[in-house]
């Protein structure tokens, strides 16, 4: 709002996410509140002084209240998604022209070539930038206030017009000031809508597609400190990234464009079954005629930070094994189990000293801090027994300064009926490479939001070697729901180099992950969508119905039986799509 009277992205303001609710209190005093910003009609982001919301935990907030944090999901296939194919049809090679595509990640670089019209001008019809500006107390100087334009109450948004007067300038970043410092969103950009290059042999999936993007501020210290997450590593808040979802779905209605948002952003925080409230706001999005989301499945696979726990009905615990690396031991890390079905359970730990915890009794809301005599660390554990989401059992575990070693963490069966729980780690960039499950299991690790049934899900395969990329995440859902949707290639794939050097045409490296799957497959919609909207042949195609068509041109390898736990329904093939059509 424009009348908000703080910056909400400040450091000391607290965030939390609020869904109406007829009986649901607020999580926080009506007083207490300055203002908000509104997303949909079931949430909104209230915004408090961050002193009279700490201490943050869970005996004081609902779990989905306090804001999860996301990071990056990054470690020539055009020609095997089929989407070179399309372009050498005169008939389909629209090349996404009148579709939007969304990128809410790090930022562009806007001076990039490969953004811009054979004129000179921007692709770019906006930018929000979150960030700016970075004092957070007030707009830069010369800079509107991205409130004053669209009614969200922080960061700055820059215009087409404004993003041409910079780029016709001999300083255009004194101008336009947004920049992409991680490079990941000009990546992603570039992947899914960059500009042909035919001498560099490069170009992206929809490179006559419209960007409009978001760059994402950095999550907040007292939410790092919450969850135990590294000052310096890449995180982005929940409900930042909601707000740019709700930008995305702005900007297609103001200018009537179809519209593919692209996330190349997960958590191993939640169900992973789609009950997180960024989840519930992708999922209305598939309500929309004219609009998709397409999401990475992950980069999870063999990085052990999932457990599938199995006790069965004559055994009275199970233990978890967790290798406990030297940098956890100097800050700390977050675990979450979640229950299978109306299954409930306890918990208690074993310390690599040998000092034993019992079991924890199981109340309603309550929070227990737990210190050890021969070790200098606290672990808090907070059990809902029934997480209001999901509906389903959440063990809530916070280590500070875990001594190094094997911890055990020991499940008690309360009330049984199948046995089954999962137990998640942080995702890779927010925990360190060292502590792990020690019997890992690599199924059941799409992060948040790709466990969406809604949107499409993309996992990341090699175009060379027609195989899976090792680490890309594997379905299904907790709840046993069909994902990931597509495979699309994902390994190796060339893009525009964070270095600019002076000599001639774009300096390009190579990136693996199932972002960049994503962004390929985001491409590929917006090309179904110009085809379908832009040019008329389809004016309801929806986001189900695109799925669908991509899903049943997708190349399938005989010898596999779909749909299944890593290629989804099979491989991006979009010239297969548009034929199957005609059938």
């Amino acid at each position: 709002m424009a009348s908000c009277p703080i910056n909400p992205a400040s450091e000391n303001i607290a965030d939390f996410i609020y869904r109406y609710g007829n009986y649901r209190p607020l999580p926080i005093a009506q007083e207490d509140i300055l203002c908000a910003d509104f997303i949909t009609l079931d949430y909104t982001i209230i915004y408090t002084p961050l002193e009279n919301a700490a201490p943050v935990s869970l005996g004081r907030y609902s779990y989905y209240s306090i804001p999860g944090i996301f990071t990056l999901l990054d470690a020539g296939g055009l020609e095997a998604s089929g989407i070179s194919a399309v372009f050498n049809t005169p008939s389909l090679a629209n090349r996404g022209k009148g579709v939007l595509i969304g990128i809410i990640d790090t930022g562009i670089d806007y001076t990039n070539p490969l953004f811009l019209y054979p004129d000179g001008t921007t692709r770019i019809s906006a930018i929000w930038d979150q960030s700016l500006p970075e004092d957070r107390s007030a707009p830069a100087p010369g800079v509107p206030d991205y409130s004053a334009a669209s009614g969200a109450s922080y960061g700055t948004e820059f215009t087409r017009a404004q993003i041409n007067e910079a780029l016709a300038s001999d300083s255009p970043f004194s101008l336009v000031p947004t920049k992409d410092t991680n490079g990941h969103g000009t990546f992603l950009a570039a992947i899914a809508a960059g500009n042909a290059l035919p001498e560099q042999d490069f170009s992206g999936a929809a490179p006559d597609a419209e960007l409009v993007v978001v760059k994402l501020k950095q999550a907040k210290a007292y939410l790092r400190e919450f969850y135990q997450i590294p000052q310096d590593a890449e995180a982005f808040q929940e409900n930042d990234i909601m707000m740019a979802v709700k930008y995305m779905r702005v900007a297609s209605y103001l200018q009537g464009k179809p519209l593919v948002i692209l996330l190349g952003l997960g958590t191993n925080l939640g169900s992973h079954e789609a009950s997180s409230p960024l989840c519930q706001v992708l999922q209305d999005i598939s309500r929309t005629l004219g609009m998709a989301t397409v999401i990475a499945a992950g980069n999870e696979t063999g990085l052990s930070h999932h457990f599938l726990g199995s006790i069965g009905a004559d055994q009275e615990w199970e233990d978890v094994e967790i290798h406990v690396g030297p940098k956890e031991s100097q800050r700390g890390f977050v675990l979450e189990l979640w229950s299978a079905a109306a299954d409930t359970f306890s918990v208690g730990f074993l310390s690599p000293s040998g000092e034993r915890i019992g079991r924890l009794p199981i109340l309603e809301e309550n929070e227990t801090h737990i210190t050890f005599l021969l070790e200098p660390t606290v672990i808090t554990v907070n059990i809902l027994p029934i997480e209001t989401g999901s509906g389903r059992q959440l063990i809530f575990m916070r280590f500070q300064n875990p001594t190094a070693g094997v911890w055990k963490v020991r499940i008690y069966p309360a009330q049984y009926f199948l046995g089954s729980y999962n137990l998640w780690l942080p995702a890779q960039g927010l925990i360190s490479d060292e502590t792990v499950f020690l019997r890992p299991s690599p199924y059941i690790t799409i992060t948040e939001p790709g466990n969406t049934p809604g949107p499409i899900t993309v996992s990341a395969c090699s175009h060379t070697s027609s195989s899976i990329y090792i680490h890309s995440s594997r379905g299904f859902t907790a709840s046993g729901f069909i994902k990931p949707d597509l495979a699309a290639p994902g390994v190796d794939i060339l893009g525009p180099s964070a270095s600019r050097r002076p000599e001639p045409g774009v300096p390009l490296t190579r990136r693996t992950g199932t972002s960049l799957a994503a962004a390929q497959a985001a491409g590929a919609a917006a090309n179904l969508l110009s085809w379908a909207i832009v040019e008329g042949n389809d004016a309801t195609m929806s986001e189900a119905a695109l799925k669908s068509h991509l899903i049943r041109g997708a190349d399938r390898n005989p010898s596999l039986i779909y749909p299944n736990e890593e290629w989804g329904y099979g491989t991006l093939n979009l010239f297969q799509a548009f034929l199957q059509m005609r059938e």
